[in-house]
């Protein structure tokens, strides 16, 4: 089990008023497949090559394993089929909140709610901070984190597997005190 499924304990879904959060599974590979098939989703993520296939999808799963409870699959109730997915991950001596969301989706509150709904969960059992990023040219990204409350803290450059270059990002943090919860 993960450092991070061993803090935040048991957790099979996280309901908000219109998503669910759940554990990623087996049979989730196809759509995120599909869904990271567009170049425009996986040109703002750092560690997806930008031709993303079944292949891919089933050796990432694989990797992180179903027995932990991070990432967790973002779902509309009633289906529980992924839009995208929402994670917290151990990195570099702290907890990484990292996101993404199928295009049809974007523009309708879905990943502020979502990364609310796990922030709120992740602050319910400690008071670490929370860390994320943004590339500096998805501003739509880093507003759902500055929505919730995150602060800019920098600007580095970092490798894009998508885009097969170093590109800028605006690093953010979260702590418990500075949080706002997203209400649709």
């Amino acid at each position: 089990m993960s450092a991070v499924a061993e803090l935040l304990g048991p957790c099979r879904v996280i309901e908000t008023p219109r998503l669910q959060l759940r554990r990623v599974r087996a049979g989730d590979a196809e759509r995120i497949a599909s869904l990271l098939g567009d170049p425009d989703v996986t040109r703002m993520l750092a560690r997806v090559p930008g031709t993303f296939t079944l292949e891919d999808a089933v050796e990432w799963l694989d990797q992180v394993g179903y027995d932990d409870n991070w990432p967790m699959a973002i779902t509309q109730p009633g289906d529980g089929v992924p839009i995208g997915l929402v994670s917290i991950e151990r990195r570099q001596g702290g907890y990484h909140l990292g996101y993404w969301l199928g295009r049809y989706y974007w523009n309708r509150g879905f990943m502020s709610e979502a990364v609310s709904g796990l922030a709120e969960r992740f602050f319910e059992e400690t008071a670490a901070t929370l860390h994320s990023g943004a590339f500096s040219d998805n501003p739509a990204s880093l507003k759902v984190l500055q929505r919730l409350g995150f602060k800019v803290t920098g600007q580095r450059d970092i490798w894009s597997v998508s885009r097969g270059r170093m590109t800028q990002e605006i690093t953010t943090a979260l702590t418990p005190a500075t949080f706002q919860p997203y209400r649709f």
